[in-house]
Order: C-alpha cells, then structure tokens, then sequence
C-alpha cells in the first residue's frame, strides 16, 4: 500500500491517535476542510452534504448517524461523502456537551424539571434494565435535538456554501493564470480542470 507504516501502530497507538492526533487538531482540520473543497461537485452540494452530517449530529441516536446523515443529504441534494464527514462535528470529545444541552433543551420543551428524567436512574439499572432506563433520557433529548439540529444544519449550510464558493473562485482564477502562461495544448489541459473544478 501506498501510504502504509513502516512499523504499525499496536490497538492503544491507534486508540490514543483517535483521541488526539500526533500531528495535532489543526493539521487534521486543515485536512478535512482540504477534502471537503476538492470534492467533486458544486457549493450547493457539498454545503449540504456538510450541513446534514452536522445536524444529524445533534440527535441521541449514535449508531444512525451515518445512515441518517446520508437520507437528509440525499433529500437535501447534498453530497453524501461530505455528510458523512460532517458527521465528526460529533465525536469523543463533543458529544457530553451536546448531550447535555439537548437533554436540557428537550426537558424544558416538554415540561419537565431537569432532574425528573435522571433522578431514578442508577447503575444497576443502567446494566439490567437498559431500555427502562434510557426511556426518561431519550424523549427529552430527540426532541430537543430537532431544533438545534435545525439550527445548525441552517448556520452549517450557508457558512460552509461561502467558504466553497470562495476557494472555487480562487482556484479558477489560479488555473486561469496557468493557462495563460502555458502552451496551447497544455492549456486545453488546464481548461478542462477549469470546468470540472
């Protein structure tokens, strides 16, 4: 394989870089937003796409939110590879933050004190009975998960519409000026890659 370590990592090496990258969160950023501009397909697309996997993020439902991501992508006209890559907006380290606010959320929405749903929980119930126990946590949270998923897939969507738009423009005028400066056959080259890009 191309990219393959000459040594590789042993299942701790690989659950700690999950947890924190060696070569630090910004460089990972930087990479996920290099992925998302280069995706093949036009600002609308991939502002959804994104959009889509943030909102879903904001629901309870942990093992759906790829599959989630990807209908509301595709009802959206989105783009799913960018879906699912707005998916990390939840992740180990987000995730009891969002929890707690749509947990807070959906229990003022629905009437609720904030300790009704979690005043009988306990562990043992946790482990024997998890259905019965998650029920008080679950309906406050689906339901104040809609709107700030809402929210968000509004706010994610126009932000992420500008920033692709803009690097769109940027690397047409870029290529542009390679053409100028290249050959006539070279720069036909160029054009086509203009055009898809």
């Amino acid at each position: 394989m191309l990219f393959r370590r000459k040594i590789p990592l042993n299942l701790w090496q690989k659950v700690r870089q999950g947890l924190w990258p060696k070569s630090g969160w910004s460089r990972a950023a930087r990479y996920v937003w290099h992925r998302l501009a280069r995706l093949k397909d036009s600002a609308h697309g991939v502002a959804a796409g994104v959009a889509s996997g943030v909102a879903i993020s904001f629901t309870p439902f942990m093992g759906f939110h790829l599959i989630g991501a990807m209908g509301i992508a595709l009802a959206a006209r989105g783009n799913v590879i960018a879906a699912w890559i707005g998916t990390l907006i939840g992740n180990p380290w987000t995730f009891p933050f969002i929890w707690v606010a749509i947990y807070r959320l959906g229990s003022w929405m629905i009437g609720n004190r904030m300790d009704e749903g979690a005043h009988h929980l306990s562990f043992d119930l946790l482990v024997h009975h998890p259905t019965a126990a998650l029920g008080p946590l679950l309906l406050p949270m689906a339901i104040g998960g809609l709107p700030i998923a809402l929210i968000s897939w509004f706010v994610c969507y126009w932000l992420v519409r500008r920033s692709i738009e803009r690097f769109q423009a940027a690397r047409r005028i870029k290529l542009e000026m390679v053409r100028k400066r290249l050959p006539k056959k070279e720069g036909r080259a160029v054009s086509q890659d203009m055009k898809r890009a």
